[in-house]
């Protein structure tokens, strides 16, 4: 099974590109140990309800369903929150 990353953000955000540096690392370290991860990115701006329920709070990272960050990402519970999600699989 997949594991899905998901980076709700919009263009011209610096915390959004600082997010997603992060976010590529972290999802590289997970691949180069075998783990099953994809990155998904989506502007909120495309999605009037995700611009109304996060528009003040991105960046936001999801592991599958679980919301897992908003306006900084922890590179160590990212990663914490991937493996979880791998062995829940």
């Amino acid at each position: 099974m997949t594991i899905d990353v998901l980076l709700l953000g919009k263009p011209g955000c610096h915390l959004c590109d600082d997010a997603r540096t992060i976010v590529a690392e972290v999802i590289a370290q997970a691949r180069e140990a075998g783990e099953p991860v994809t990155l998904r990115e989506r502007s909120i701006l495309d999605d009037a309800d995700l611009q109304r329920r996060f528009g003040e709070l991105i960046p936001v990272v999801f592991v599958g369903d679980r919301q897992v960050a908003q306006w900084h990402v922890d590179p160590a519970r990212l990663r914490s929150q991937i493996d979880q999600a791998v062995s829940d699989s």
